[in-house]
């Protein structure tokens, strides 16, 4: 599964200069501006990110550096009512749709924050590998029944390729055509185990044909050639008068299988040390194709970015996150929550255990009680 394969759909070479003469973007002016904005954004929260864990201020956290072309290619293909199911590393999706400062705090240990991506029509993360799936498909056919042309896109890690949720949930998809678009992003990596060790077949796209429906292969880092390969993948979806393909009657709507290849530039959480499973020089080859820097000479060379922009873009990243994270850690904790939605019913011992906590809270109080006891 070589990166460089020619079936890997692709825009801009590795120094961000396009592949074919004359390649007009997808996208208008302002909206290609936005995107390297959001990709910027990205790095430099995930930059935050991992130093607020590294104080102890955050529980642990998944980088998606590296990621960012496939995370915002992806978003900026899709409809403002389109859901969007991802598993713990595409924060890309919740900074294209705001809820910013509730992500945050999610990450530091407040379960609302999760909640509050529904608002923005994003699934709350999920840490199972691939239990979001069939979710996903279930969501899409309901989107059939309904007769709304609201498109599903669920992203996946190759390992979850090794779930069997995974392959329920493209064969329901299949047999049934929902509006999906299963985005699996290969950064090579699950964990510690490399992705030629996830399967047998010649590449993850290939998957999709046991299932009856397409499977493309795009360069993840390549953020316009992404987001060419998601918005076929979301007309085909969304379209209720498509073409069925040769051989079967009735079908429209059709899911599709994106694999967005490309590379985790960091650890695959912040309670793993990659160093022990791969080596700098594999990491440096992949930085050639950072996706931030091609983009960025795309723009320079078509004289839409220069420095001064940068730096004005650059500034507004900072305060933006800077804000989102003062405004996570403007909330008062209730110690009452440990005790919500790990039962309907909370048993007797759980319940003296609450009883107990309050007790202590008011003869102590909150502060002493972090303190001392």
């Amino acid at each position: 599964m070589d990166f460089e394969d020619a079936d890997v759909h692709r825009r801009l070479d590795a120094d961000g200069r396009p592949l074919e003469r004359g390649y007009e973007p997808p996208l208008s002016e302002e909206r290609l501006l936005e995107l390297y904005r959001d990709m910027r954004l990205s790095r430099h929260f995930d930059e935050r990110m991992i130093s607020l864990q590294r104080q102890g201020r955050l529980g642990t956290y998944a980088s998606s550096a590296g990621q960012e072309g496939s995370q915002f290619g992806s978003m900026y293909a899709l409809a403002e009512d389109d859901w969007v199911f991802y598993q713990y590393r595409e924060h890309g999706a919740v900074i294209d749709r705001g809820g910013l400062a509730d992500y945050v705090r999610y990450w530091m240990g407040h379960e609302a924050g999760n909640a509050t991506l529904t608002e923005h029509h994003v699934a709350p993360l999920n840490i199972s590998i691939g239990a979001h799936v069939p979710h996903a498909t279930g969501m899409a056919w309901a989107s059939k029944l309904r007769g709304d042309d609201s498109v599903v896109v669920c992203h996946l890690g190759d390992g979850a390729t090794s779930e069997g949720d995974f392959h329920e949930g493209l064969n329901v998809a299949g047999v049934f055509d929902v509006p999906a678009v299963f985005i699996c992003n290969n950064n090579k990596w699950a964990i510690s185990v490399p992705a030629q060790s996830q399967t047998a077949s010649r590449t993850f796209a290939d998957k999709a044909e046991a299932y009856g429906f397409p499977g493309v292969r795009v360069d993840g880092m390549d953020p316009l050639a992404t987001y060419e390969v998601v918005a076929e993948a979301t007309e085909r979806a969304r379209d209720p008068d498509a073409s069925p393909p040769e051989g079967a009657t009735g079908r429209a709507r059709r899911p599709t299988l994106v694999e967005a290849v490309q590379y985790r530039f960091g650890a695959h959480t912040t309670a793993d040390d990659p160093s022990v499973y791969r080596d700098d020089e594999e990491l440096e080859r992949w930085k050639r194709w950072d996706p931030i820097p091609r983009l960025e000479t795309f723009l320079r060379e078509r004289g839409s970015l220069d420095d001064e922009a940068i730096e004005t873009i650059e500034t507004g990243i900072e305060e933006t996150v800077a804000e989102a994270i003062d405004r996570a850690t403007d909330v008062e904790c209730d110690p009452d929550d440990l005790f919500e939605d790990a039962y309907a019913d909370l048993p007797d011992r759980v319940r003296e255990q609450r009883a107990s906590l309050r007790r202590l809270r008011e003869e102590y109080g909150d502060d002493a009680l972090l303190e001392d006891h």
